[in-house]
């Protein structure tokens, strides 16, 4: 019996149909599938796509050399990467011309320089939502590029991270950005040394975040402006830890450098507190400059200074 040729059709493309669903990275907009992220990636060459990505734990990396991607987890926190960097640098090496990542789950990043991160932003802007970085080296590291002229991260965890074993520390974030850096409604703990958010930036927004030290071991400052920069810090919950490699303040403008202005930067409406056993008396915020924007109300428990002029 001769089957229709609609019919033979369908049960040609069904398999491939099936094959296509089953595999781990889709391109969205063309629905097709593959079995390596870098595959996909190079798949969209410099056009712009949606990379989804299937629930579980990938030993794999990516980079991406040309195009808008978007690298979204199917179900947020169930797309897991853990170890495996390329380029000796990240999980993620972007260098587009510009990327975003949303509900990825990034850990166990090691590397011989102290660098290893979930993401290395190289090139064009970045957008991190719904993500968690854990217990690595560094989160997010990159920038210093100019086509990096925004960066915002929302709704995203970092613990575990940060080391100064190296030559150069690493953090949890470290931006280098002439433009403008954003950190939202993000959570920030358990560091393992440098600081929680080092900036060089221009423009900073970190609002509505936690920043609990309590289980932190030698970390330094909660945020560290290291050539100053304009914008807001406020809404913020700090605590303070007990374990600090550097405990002589939470906020810390212009320690390397003033090389972005420094007098629109506002600090007001944040909380802080001092977690049992921390070291007392350290300074809220410590400024370099001499020239401090706003330092408006703040909410500081016994134990920590408003202010601190440095030289």
């Amino acid at each position: 019996m001769r089957l229709p040729i609609l019919s033979a059709i369908a049960l040609i493309a069904a398999p491939a149909a099936a094959q296509q669903q089953r595999a781990p990275f889709v391109v969205a907009e063309t629905g097709q599938g593959f079995a390596h992220l870098d595959d996909a990636v190079s798949a969209v060459r410099d056009g712009t796509a949606t990379i989804l990505i299937a629930p579980g734990t990938y030993r794999e990396c990516t980079v991406q050399t040309g195009g808008r991607i978007t690298f979204k987890a199917v179900q947020p926190g169930t797309a897991i990467f853990e170890s495996q960097t390329c380029e000796e640098k990240a999980a993620f090496v972007l260098r587009g011309r510009g990327s975003a990542v949303d509900g990825i789950v990034f850990r166990g990043f090691s590397v011989p320089d102290g660098n290893g991160a979930g993401i290395r932003i190289e090139m064009g802007d970045l957008t991190v939502t719904n993500s968690m970085f854990l217990d690595s080296q560094e989160g997010i590291l990159g920038g210093g590029h100019e086509t990096v002229r925004r960066i915002a991260i929302d709704h995203t965890t970092f613990a575990g991270l940060g080391q100064c074993e190296t030559e150069n520390c690493s953090h949890a974030i470290y931006l280098a950005v002439d433009g403008d850096v954003v950190v939202t409604n993000s959570r920030f703990e358990r560091g393992t040394g440098g600081h929680y958010v080092k900036l060089r930036a221009r423009r900073v927004t970190i609002t509505g975040n936690s920043f609990d030290d309590s289980r932190g071991n030698k970390t330094n400052y909660m945020i560290d402006l290291s050539e100053g920069g304009t914008g807001l810090i406020a809404g913020n919950t700090f605590v303070q830890g007990p374990r600090k490699e550097n405990s002589s303040a939470l906020i810390v403008v212009a320690a390397e450098g003033r090389t972005y202005p420094r007098t629109g930067l506002r600090i007001e409406g944040n909380t802080a507190t001092m977690a049992p056993g921390a070291p007392g008396n350290p300074a809220f915020v410590a400024d370099f400059t001499g020239q401090l924007g706003t330092l408006g109300q703040n909410d500081l428990g016994p134990g920590i200074r408003i202010f601190e002029r440095r030289r």
